[in-house]
């Protein structure tokens, strides 16, 4: 029953060959290894002065709200 199954176990994986596309890109790493950089740094930064996570919020909230006032719009004009 041995011989039945496949020598590498990467072959029966289904999503094996997106992971091998994905870890052949140079560029994925890079992708996320900078948002966890920049977690590091918003974390110290926090750290070392605690009012910035009050304007970070106000940054993050601001951001949301225009993000969604453009998806609004552009749900708007799709119908």
């Amino acid at each position: 029953m041995m011989e039945a199954q496949s020598k590498e176990p990467l072959v029966q994986c289904p999503m094996a060959s997106m992971c091998k596309g994905m870890a052949e890109k140079p560029h994925f790493r890079l992708v996320l290894v900078l948002p966890g950089l920049v977690l590091i740094l918003v974390g110290v930064m926090i750290l070392v002065e605690p009012k910035i996570l009050v304007w970070l919020m106000a940054t993050v909230a601001i951001i949301l709200g225009i993000l969604f006032l453009m998806i609004a719009n552009f749900i708007h004009r799709m119908g």
